[in-house]
């Protein structure tokens, strides 16, 4: 973890939609707290104040569920209040009123969530300097490798800028990241960083079988 916080205001009905939004982006070292899953894991929403407090960043998640949803309001002043920036992520249309109606924000597209993810991270990864700037360090996923009797470090580093991810996406190309310790590859979506497969076994055991 890098210590970086991001606190997501969303309201109730708008949870399975957030939890698509945010399923990569939980993945890189920083923490993100989805309010309702906060909730329904035994908090109570007045008892967020210290997950929000704590936050870089909040990301308010407005659509028309969200219209007249009151802990939205009083978390995004809150935030305003404690100098804590504040992105919008909105559907189209929707009238944003009062501390973030000029805020420049990230607009869904129900009918393409990749492209809404895409978008996502490259406000991301501009907001969280210095996590988020193209200068070391770069961001990362990092996990243990599934192959079983194995559990080796498998990094996923993003080198490249979000201008390049967008083109690999766009030509169906993948990322990909090996294990350290036997090998395995692992790939990945290059606009979500969303996990699309592995190797059953190492390119090298591969070729090595090809030849015998």
């Amino acid at each position: 973890m890098t210590g970086e916080q991001v606190y997501v205001s969303h309201a109730p009905d708008d949870l399975d939609l957030v939890q698509d939004l945010f399923s990569t982006v939980k993945n890189f070292p920083f923490g993100v707290h989805i309010a309702h899953e906060e909730v329904e894991s035994g908090r109570s929403r007045t008892r967020l104040e210290g997950r929000l407090a704590n936050s870089d960043l909040v990301v308010a998640v407005l659509t028309e569920a969200a219209a007249d949803d009151e802990w939205i309001n009083q978390e995004i002043g809150y935030a305003v209040a404690k100098g804590i920036p504040v992105l919008p992520l909105f559907d189209e249309g929707i009238d944003r009123r009062g501390f973030v109606s000029d805020v420049d924000g990230v607009t869904i597209d129900r009918g393409d969530l990749s492209a809404t993810i895409f978008n996502l991270l490259c406000r991301l990864r501009s907001e969280l300097a210095p996590l988020g700037a193209l200068s070391v360090p770069n961001w990362y996923i990092r996990f243990p490798c599934t192959i079983p009797d194995c559990r080796g470090p498998v990094t996923l580093e993003l080198e490249h800028d979000q201008s390049k991810l967008w083109k690999l996406h766009a030509h169906g190309k993948f990322l990909t990241a090996s294990c350290a310790d036997c090998g395995i590859t692992y790939y990945f979506e290059p606009a979500t960083i969303g996990f699309m497969g592995r190797e059953n076994v190492p390119a090298s055991q591969s070729s090595s079988r090809s030849r015998s």
